[in-house]
């Protein structure tokens, strides 16, 4: 396991699913380090998506081809079917219309990898049940008032979501750590995050 990931599961769950020499595609790769460890322990052919300009620049120190670009606008500068896999990590419900990324996603890409936080996620719902506000906490450590994630939705949701868009779910995987079989029992309701596979 590659120690700049060793505290993050879902990323390492992600890797699972690479092969080697696999042409991956990185939505809002931030910093770049998830790119590199696929091009250095997987042999992929990787490209990445950033809007910070900080992060732009730790990518470029670290060799990875990135092209600045806002991920509400689409993915125009890629053709149909560029890439192996398209990974969009932690920024799904970060953009204005996430179906239209999905979509865009599932054109240039024959796989993709999703991981994003769970709003259903019980510690989420006792939250705002019993105290009336929006939840804040590790996983969504913003105020109400400004947080980057304005679309946030369930595991369910998500699902439902991919039925409307005819996009299959091959496989999903609950993300928590502290609790060994109730994500995979109930992941809407014990899972704080969750990766999954997708495919037209």
């Amino acid at each position: 396991m590659d120690a700049k990931i060793v505290n993050r599961p879902a990323l390492i769950e992600i890797c699972k699913h690479i092969p080697e020499n696999s042409r991956v595609l990185d939505l809002g790769c931030a910093d770049g380090t998830l790119l590199e460890i696929l091009r250095e322990n997987y042999g992929a052919k990787v490209h990445g998506i950033e809007i910070e300009q900080q992060n732009i620049s730790k990518c470029i120190s670290k060799g990875i081809p990135v092209i600045q670009a806002d991920l509400n606008e689409g993915l125009g500068s890629f053709k149909d079917n560029s890439f192996d896999f398209v990974i969009l990590s932690e920024t799904f419900q970060m953009v204005r219309n996430p179906d239209y990324l999905l979509s865009e996603m599932m054109r240039v890409g024959r796989t993709g990898i999703i991981n994003f936080i769970n709003i259903g996620y019980w510690l989420d719902r006792f939250q705002l049940f019993f105290g009336g506000r929006m939840p804040k906490n590790k996983h969504l450590p913003h105020e109400w008032y400004n947080t980057p994630n304005i679309h946030l939705g369930t595991i369910k949701d998500f699902q439902d979501l991919c039925k409307s868009l005819d996009i299959k779910i091959t496989q999903q995987q609950p993300i928590f750590s502290a609790l060994k079989m109730l994500p995979k029992v109930s992941p809407n309701l014990f899972a704080k995050k969750c990766v999954f596979l997708i495919e037209k």
